[in-house]
Order: structure tokens, then sequence, then C-alpha cells
């Protein structure tokens, strides 16, 4: 069956009514135009903020998208017998420190993504759990979740702000990089240290 191409509706205006609105939610686009027929498409392209706190997206401390900064969404949407499948691309800006140094590092990033929204009252709804399968709300689907899993798999659990990062000297808590090559630090057996706060001083 060919495919119908769907504009999206939320950046027209239809002659004598007022300019579509967005959702509330940036994060939420509707479906309503592909009204269940199988074949039928949806592009829709925009710049959502960032969230915050418990919703944010990244590992938290370690390397994620800051809050409010621009998320460019490029979703395509499309209806099949099941529910809407849903894929595209998010790019980010990703800040975070070095694991090794410590250091302040960003980087942008840009994530593909797909998956099925299932439609209520589908084979698909009711065989899977919600969270194997997400689902349709009010012929709307919430592409937060998506996404954030999307780019969590993507992050290194330990990033590097260059791959041969040397870290930080144990001894002082500097950087080695910053460090002279002969750097070091006098290192006394343990047993032997309560002797030597006992002798006189030489200096």
């Amino acid at each position: 069956m060919p495919r119908t191409l769907v504009p999206d509706m939320s950046t027209q205006r239809i002659p004598g009514s007022r300019p579509a609105r967005p959702d509330d939610n940036p994060w939420v686009v509707s479906t309503r135009e592909l009204a269940r027929r199988p074949g039928t498409q949806r592009t829709v392209t925009r710049t959502v903020p960032a969230p915050s706190g418990d919703e944010a997206i990244g590992l938290v401390g370690v390397i994620s998208v800051p809050d409010g900064s621009d998320v460019e969404l490029d979703v395509s949407l499309e209806s099949v017998t099941e529910g809407v499948y849903v894929s595209g691309t998010a790019a980010a800006r990703l800040e975070g420190e070095c694991s090794r140094c410590l250091d302040p590092l960003s980087d942008d990033v840009v994530v593909g993504f797909g998956e099925l929204f299932a439609y209520p009252d589908s084979v698909t709804e009711e065989t899977t759990d919600a969270d194997e399968i997400p689902r349709l709300v009010d012929e709307r689907v919430d592409l937060l979740q998506t996404v954030r899993d999307a780019l969590v798999t993507d992050l290194p659990m330990a990033p590097l702000c260059t791959q041969d990062c040397p870290g930080l000297c144990e001894g002082c808590g500097e950087r080695w990089a910053d460090l002279a090559p002969d750097h070091g630090h006098e290192r006394l057996d343990p047993r032997w240290a309560a002797l030597r706060e006992r002798l006189p001083s030489t200096e």
C-alpha cells in the first residue's frame, strides 16, 4: 500500500481559524491526523527544552543534557495495524566532567530511535506490559522516555576529556598533565612513620 504523507499541522494555519497551538508539553506529539490508517505518515521537526530533576536526560552528575538546553527532534510517525511507529533522531549538547582528571567536558550528540506506541485495546496493548511497549494516550505520544532511553544507552559510563587522559596525581591531587615529568612524592613505610616523628629533624 502506498504511504500517504500528512504535514505537521501544528505549524500550519487554516484560513479563517486561529493558529494551531502546540501541546502544553512540547515532548508530546499528536497522532490524530493519522486516523488509524496503516501506511499514513506524519513528520515533525521541533526544538524542545531538556527537562530537569528526575526527568533529566543522561547520567546526572556524570554527563547529561543541561536543564533547559535545546534538544532538536526530527521525527517520523507512521500508522501501523497495532499502533504508531515513531522513528527519528534527537540532537543535543552534553556536559559533564572527565572521570579521570575531573575537568569539565562537553560534546554534541545525535542519537537515533525507533519505537512502537500501541493503540488502546490493540492485541499488542493486551499482550504486553506497559514497561515493554509504550501506549498512545488520547491519540498522543510522549517522546521523552524514548529519547532518554536512546541517549543514555549511547553514553559512556566513564566519560574522558581525551582517551589518553593521565588523570590526577594520587599524592597531591593535581592534574598529571600540568605537572613536571619528574614530579613525585616520597613514600614512607607506615611502620617507620612513628619512629620518624620521634627522631630530631636534620633540616
